[in-house]
């Protein structure tokens, strides 16, 4: 079963020394591509755009994680188109893949993140840009003439008037965020139940097919009563104290 998004960022963040918040972020690919480094430390990391915000850069990062792939002979295809589209679903996946071939192959001992990248800014946290305070006002000294009935605000009224419309602005903002963390964790708790589903469907269909092979070799008539054969299947027929095999074949009486 794959980690959580929690416990694989928090283990992303502290092995690159970043700040990563969201698994979309990691669509960048430069994550990955320092991944790789701390297993190897041959990844031209010089080259990584740590920093980048467009999706050619993307594109370019995950260039050199391929050739890093195709180098150490690592047998699994990098899906960049999705990637690159920054989706929660993808990047979850492939960061999950990540995390399990890393714990496989992770040499030890400690790994210089921010050396080994110059001291390089990472891209995970980009600065978002201050929204404009532009005026739409009117100038000072200007003069501007009313419809009959019409008043002008008051200072205190204005001042009223911004405080609203900022504090429904963060209202609106929480509220985003709010429902943006719900979906993920539905995507996540989809995910996890998928997974545990695939498994579920391998163990049993192995688990079948043993069953068929034993008893075809006890209807064989070649293995006695207290053989292994039979011990087998007495284990696997089996119950619990206190659960009872339904009756086949009883009449019920139907009531209406």
């Amino acid at each position: 079963m794959g980690e959580s998004r929690t416990e694989l960022l928090a283990w992303l963040n502290d092995l690159l020394q970043v700040g990563y918040t969201k698994v979309e972020q990691l669509g960048s690919g430069a994550a990955h591509c320092q991944i790789i480094d701390s297993i190897f430390h041959d990844v031209p990391l010089a080259k990584v755009k740590f920093a980048a915000k467009h999706e050619y850069e993307f594109v370019a990062n995950f260039k050199i994680l391929q050739n890093a792939f195709d180098k150490h002979k690592i047998d699994n295809a990098i899906p960049v188109e999705r990637l690159v589209k920054c989706k929660f679903q993808d990047n979850l996946e492939f960061l999950q893949w990540m995390k399990k071939y890393w714990d496989n192959y992770f040499p030890g001992g400690n790994y210089d993140a921010v050396g080994r990248r110059g001291g390089k800014v990472s891209d995970a946290a980009p600065v978002r840009a201050a929204a404009g305070r532009g005026g739409g006002g009117v100038p000072s000294g200007s003069t501007q003439k009313l419809a009959p009935g019409m008043t002008r605000k008051s200072d205190a009224a204005k001042m009223t008037d911004t405080r609203n419309g900022r504090r429904e602005s963060e209202i609106e903002g929480e509220y985003q965020k709010a429902l943006q963390d719900m979906q993920e964790q539905v995507l996540e708790a989809k995910l996890t139940v998928e997974q545990v589903e695939k498994e579920r469907e391998f163990y049993f269909t192995k688990l079948r097919e043993i069953e068929i092979f034993v008893q075809q070799q006890l209807d064989s008539g070649k293995y006695p009563e207290g053989s292994a054969l039979q011990n087998i299947a007495n284990i696997m027929y089996k119950t619990e104290d206190g659960f009872e095999i339904p009756a086949e074949g009883g009449d019920e009486e139907e009531t209406f």
